[in-house]
C-alpha cells in the first residue's frame, strides 16, 4: 500500500486537500476528517483512471522532497499542512485468508453484514479499508 503526502488547508466549514504527486487530485469536505476520508477516495479513483489509461503511478514523494518545492513551502508557511493519504487499490482478484476471530465478535459481525445486506467478507472487508483510511 502506498502512501502520498498531501497539503490539507482550509477554515471551519469548507477544507481542501491537494495530493502534489498526482496532478489534479484534489478532495474536499466539510470537516478535516471529511476531507481526508475524501481525500483516501481521491487517489484511489486517480490512480484506476491513470491505470485504465495505461499510464504509471508515480511513487509516493518523501515529505522532505515535497517540503522543498517553492509552491508547497509557500502553502505550508500560510497554514497548509501535510496529511498522509493511503492508496489502496484492489487488485481485482479475490485471495482466501484465514482468521481466528473470537466467536462473539464473529456473531455480530454477522449480524452487522446481514443488516447491510453484505456478506461475511465484504463486511470484513469494507471495515478494513475504512479502518485503514481513518488511521492514515
Amino acid at each position: 500500500m502506498a502512501r502520498y503526502i498531501g497539503l490539507i488547508d482550509g477554515k471551519k466549514g469548507a477544507y481542501g486537500v491537494v495530493v502534489p504527486d498526482l496532478p489534479g487530485c484534489t478532495a474536499m469536505g466539510k470537516t478535516v476528517d471529511e476531507a481526508l476520508r475524501n481525500a483516501a477516495g481521491a487517489v484511489r479513483v486517480w490512480a484506476e483512471d491513470a491505470l485504465a489509461d495505461k499510464e504509471k503511478i508515480q511513487r509516493p514523494s518523501a515529505a522532505e522532497d515535497l517540503r522543498v518545492d517553492r509552491e508547497i513551502a509557500n502553502a505550508l508557511a500560510n497554514g497548509a499542512a501535510f496529511c498522509v493519504v493511503p492508496l489502496v487499490l484492489d487488485s481485482g482478484r479475490s485471495a482466501k485468508a484465514n482468521l481466528s476471530l473470537d466467536a462473539g465478535l464473529l456473531e455480530a459481525i454477522d449480524e452487522a453484514a446481514a443488516v447491510k445486506g453484505l456478506t461475511r467478507s465484504a463486511f470484513i472487508a469494507s471495515a478494513a479499508r475504512e479502518k485503514i483510511v481513518a488511521d492514515a
